[in-house]
């Protein structure tokens, strides 16, 4: 509780010096955002990212402060090569000379988490060495502590902080920070992005050697190539920028919508242009997962900004269960109007479809919208992407590219097979509960007969009729289901 109250003071000396307090979001101008971007940089690297996870909450804190926050760069000063060597030895049981034909000591990228070396195994192969930070999980979860006492604090101070769901973006910190301090978590994510891509051109996911790879250490393919965000030296080697905005747009389209699997961390320092114009990605700590009901709302809720179709738009919300139906139906559509026509009237080329989303998501204290954090982290991801695809071809819009592949997905997905595949899908996750609740009611009437309660004869032998028919006729059910399920499966 001292070190809780030493480390508070602090942060506020910090506000308070950068002048960086705010109580409401619209005292949140871009020039306080900018100020609280400063001082979480001052505070250390868990605010930094505590700051880039509430910049997915542009809900709460608005779009241009959550524009500011995104930016936060999660840069520190490296750890000494001596202390690399020592965990490598620590992690994967010999030093670094018998490991590696070579190893850089210099550091070629520095994070808060982890550093990355460049170095080269016994059988010729470049890779990139990521060691993560010694002593970084202790430092981590203390803070992530830090910030649920202050979170409970606000919270009896001011009842009305309630609705920023102030727990919830802890929550999401925690797992995010979890996820990160075991290596081997992003070497999964790696593989799996990796495996989904396989058959795809234009986008390439470094390999995984996880005989170099534990929960410190993560060992991946080398990436040789150009930074996306160096333009200039992106046309000098004659790439089409035009090609490659396609190609990312394409992409993000088949992560989210084939694959529900998606890079959630898109930005110009995790992408390089390869000499053969495949866009390369690197850096898996944060990886985005949508289900395949979120799939098509999230498709319906496009198609229908794209359409200008405001009254069925409101009522996929409401079918969701994101608007509780106490709300007017008429009212979120207009709304959802008001929102959109200033942003879709505008060029092609100037729509911002993240920026959509994030005043969409706005009118939660308007109509009580559930924040869905799974989509918010895509959002963010999605403004990452825009902003790729305008450094590389300002005049041309990704979701040019990218609405057509939704329309295509979305008619397979919406249609009379879509609802035979899901009725199918839920009726079997009914069927793996029946034995259970056949189970238990076996119980409950042998319990009964055996005196717990007395029945007459004929009662009971009434009841194991009716239980034996219940039995044939949960077979059917199940036998049905499986064969809808099967013939969705086929018309596929």
């Amino acid at each position: 509780m001292f070190s809780n109250i030493f480390t508070l003071l602090r942060l506020i000396f910090i506000l308070a010096k950068n002048r960086a307090f705010f109580f409401k979001r619209e005292d949140l101008t871009p020039a306080k955002a900018r100020r609280l971007a400063f001082s979480l940089q001052e505070m250390g690297p868990t605010f930094v990212k505590l700051g880039q996870v509430i910049s997915t909450r542009s809900d709460l804190i608005g779009q241009e402060a959550a524009n500011i926050l995104g930016e936060l760069q999660d840069r520190v000063p490296p750890f000494a090569s001596r202390i690399a060597h020592k965990i490598l030895e620590e992690q994967l049981g010999k030093p670094a000379s018998e490991l590696f034909a070579y190893f850089d000591d210099n550091v070629a990228a520095s994070a808060s988490i982890a550093q990355v070396h460049f170095a080269k195994l016994k059988n010729g192969d470049d890779v990139a060495v990521k060691i993560l930070r010694p002593g970084i999980e202790k430092d981590f979860l203390r803070d992530v502590e830090l910030f649920y006492w202050l979170s409970d604090i606000a919270e009896w101070l001011y009842p009305k902080l309630k609705r920023f769901r102030l727990q919830e973006i802890g929550e999401t910190f925690e797992e995010t920070v979890r996820f990160e301090l075991d290596l081997r978590f992003e070497a999964g994510a790696a593989v799996e992005l990796r495996q989904n891509l396989s058959g795809d051109s234009g986008f390439y996911v470094p390999k995984v050697y996880w005989e170099y790879t534990s929960q410190k250490v993560l060992t991946t393919e080398r990436i040789y190539g150009i930074q996306i965000s160096d333009v200039a030296a992106i046309k000098a080697a004659g790439h089409d920028t035009l090609k490659l905005v396609n190609q990312a747009a394409i992409s993000f389209f088949k992560q989210v919508f084939r694959d529900g699997f998606f890079h959630a961390d898109m930005h110009p320092g995790n992408m390089f242009v390869l000499a053969n114009g495949d866009i390369a990605v690197v850096d898996f700590g944060i990886m985005g997962r949508i289900d395949y009901k979120s799939r098509i709302y999230l498709a319906k809720i496009l198609h229908g900004f794209l359409t200008e179709d405001y009254y069925n738009l409101a009522k996929v919300h409401f079918e969701a269960g994101f608007v509780p139906p106490h709300k007017s139906v008429e009212n979120f559509a207009l709304a959802l109007m008001a929102l959109s026509k200033p942003i879709l009237g505008r060029n092609l080329s100037e729509i911002s479809v993240a920026r959509l989303l994030g005043q969409l998501f706005s009118t939660a204290e308007t109509f009580e919208m559930q924040a869905q954090p799974h989509l918010l982290l895509l959002q963010k991801n999605m403004m990452l992407t825009e902003g790729v695809g305008r450094m590389l071809a300002p005049e041309v819009n990704m979701w040019q590219v990218v609405e057509p592949l939704i329309g295509d997905w979305a008619k397979k997905n919406f249609g009379i097979k879509a609802k035979i595949k899901e009725n199918a899908e839920d009726g079997l996750s009914l069927i793996a509960t029946l034995p259970s609740i056949i189970r238990k009611t076996e119980a409950a009437l042998s319990r009964i007969s055996e005196g717990g309660v007395k029945l007459h004869s004929e009662t009971l032998a009434t009841m194991r009729q009716q239980r034996m028919r219940s039995k044939d006729q949960l077979l059917w059910f199940g036998l049905g289901m499986f064969f809808a399920w099967s013939a969705s499966e086929l018309m596929r």
